[in-house]
């Protein structure tokens, strides 16, 4: 049996933490010298801060009933495999790791990026909690793409270069489609769970149609697009494309109806995507 707390970690998620530092190192070693120990660094960061925010979430969620009902993937709260208060320690101790990691950087790089460290510590923490859950709201793909995609990745050019570039917003774009796609199923097929439970996600606004038709955006047109735009600097870029095929049997589960734990499968089949297209991506962006 899996260990409890690698599952409670939900490893399968952590594609959304290891592209956007690929693709942000990427990013600056075709501008210039990339200093090894700071990717290293960044990848710590980004990995605990999405390990902490699942955490939390699971904590969160745990404390309020909302996860008492679920298809999804296992909640150690709520299937009382461990206590509340040891997920969140648990959670606590992943941010205190990208604390660290991130206190690095800020000494080797600029004392600003403490500011945007503590952001991200707050949207992960308030996605679902705190008295006004943002999750809850409708705007945790905002969330996500602003944090797993603009600031991780840009974020993760910066620590090198020292500057914020177009290259690097331009990369951002996908990578932060791709890890709100992550999200958008996951919320797709908890819609009558989380409405059950006043969850007022996005996909409990748009309803199923429409959640749907913004989950194949978010997959394919964005990242092809954004691929195709990208080659004008970089005409390698376009090699990421080849990642969106991996879609294909989500593509058709989406299309065709599926729901409830007919979605799981479609969730580990994007994290493939995500990790697929971010890393042709970096290596496409790395060459000049």
């Amino acid at each position: 049996m899996t260990n409890p707390w690698v599952e409670g970690a939900r490893p399968k998620t952590l594609p959304a933490a290891i592209v956007p530092v690929a693709v942000g190192t990427a990013v600056a070693f075709s501008q210039g010298q990339v200093i090894w120990w700071r990717a290293l660094a960044a990848l710590v960061v980004s990995l605990a801060v999405q390990v902490g925010t699942n955490f939390a979430n699971d904590y969160s969620d745990g404390v309020r009933g909302t996860d008492d009902v679920r298809v999804g993937p296992l909640r150690l709260v709520a299937s009382g495999l461990k206590s509340a208060s040891a997920v969140k320690r648990a959670a606590l101790l992943s941010f205190a790791v990208a604390a660290v990691a991130g206190l690095a950087l800020a000494a080797a790089v600029t004392w600003w990026l403490i500011p945007v460290g503590a952001a991200c510590f707050a949207a992960g923490w308030l996605y679902t909690g705190g008295p006004r859950p943002y999750g809850y709201s409708g705007l945790g793909e905002v969330f996500v793409f602003v944090f797993f995609g603009l600031v991780a990745t840009g974020g993760s050019a910066f620590v090198h270069v020292e500057a914020v570039t177009l290259l690097a917003l331009g990369a951002s774009i996908p990578v932060g489609a791709l890890a709100t796609a992550l999200l958008v199923i996951n919320n797709l097929r908890d819609i009558p769970t989380d409405t059950a439970a006043g969850k007022r996600t996005l996909a409990v606004r748009l309803g199923d149609q429409d959640t749907r038709v913004l989950y194949l955006v978010l997959l394919i047109a964005v990242p092809v697009g954004a691929a195709v735009l990208l080659t004008v600097v970089r005409p390698l870029a376009l090699a990421s494309c080849v990642g969106i095929l991996l879609g294909a049997p989500a593509i058709r589960a989406v299309r065709s109806g599926a729901r409830g734990r007919d979605l799981i499968p479609v969730l580990v089949r994007t994290g493939q995507v995500q990790l697929a297209y971010g890393l042709l991506l970096a290596a496409g962006l790395s060459v000049r």
